[in-house]
């Protein structure tokens, strides 16, 4: 079932996503090579919990941290660990919120120090991805529009587009339907309608497709261990123009001030 949302839902929907847009600016104020991603984990708890929320993953299916990290090939679902980041080095941050009584999710891939330039255009070709998804998450299009303006951004970038990890629907449950590829046919799939709330979740990597489940039962990486990036946004489907419930602006504020440092 797909749960169309009212629009006083889609409030409250906006207040736990901001509140993860928020969180993840916290974290981003400590991202440097030496710091550990169970530091930042423990930052972002504080910091929900500071903001009368609930960690939206901890826990969830035995998930056992607030935030995934995950590092250079680690496509998603990192646990956050006690080893420290390296200079070079890319983190995905995927952070989730339950407020109200509604989830918030959404997640940012940063550089840790200096990034080879060829890792940083990943970055920003996935991050565009991402944009381009949801200008085509309007009422009328289909699930399979967003998934291919995804895809054929990045592929003729040469990237390729994980298969097996897509984003979702977002409301009372963390994880609701539809299930939202990154990969598609334009005018396949499910139609969109107004008050629908997706989370938008590209994850693209600079080698091969294919991926695997570490030891842990949660980490992903890719097989060939090509550097992954992911960026996340939860969005609902409006007429004309999809609304962002979440936001990158509170990062990126952070990020510009660290680099006129």
């Amino acid at each position: 079932m797909i749960y169309l949302k009212t629009d006083e839902e889609i409030e409250l929907l906006r207040e736990a996503n901001l509140l993860v847009a928020r969180t993840l600016a916290e974290v981003a104020k400590l991202i440097k090579p030496g710091v550990s991603t169970l530091e930042l984990d423990k930052v972002a708890e504080t910091f929900i919990r500071d903001n009368k929320a609930v960690p939206g993953f901890l826990g969830y299916h035995g998930f056992p941290n607030t935030l995934c990290t995950s590092v250079n090939e680690q496509v998603v679902h990192g646990i956050p660990n006690k080893k420290p980041l390296k200079d070079g080095d890319i983190l995905s941050v995927d952070c989730g919120t339950l407020l109200n009584g509604y989830y918030g999710d959404s997640a940012y891939t940063f550089c840790v120090g200096e990034v080879k330039p060829e890792i940083k255009a990943l970055l920003d070709a996935t991050k565009e991805s991402l944009y381009k998804g949801i200008e085509n998450a309007v009422e009328g299009k289909r699930l399979g529009d967003v998934g291919f303006a995804i895809q054929d951004y990045v592929e003729t970038r040469g990237y390729s587009v994980v298969r097996e990890m897509v984003g979702h629907g977002v409301g009372k449950n963390l994880h609701e339907a539809p299930e939202v590829p990154n990969y598609g046919r334009r005018g396949n799939g499910v139609k969109l309608k107004s008050g629908m709330v997706i989370a938008i979740e590209p994850m693209i990597n600079l080698g091969k497709r294919n991926i695997l489940q570490e030891n842990d039962g949660w980490t992903i990486r890719t097989v060939d261990r090509s550097i992954s990036a992911h960026f996340e946004h939860t969005i609902a489907v409006r007429k004309d123009k999809a609304d962002i419930l979440s936001s990158f602006k509170f990062v990126e504020e952070v990020l510009s001030l660290q680099s006129e440092k």
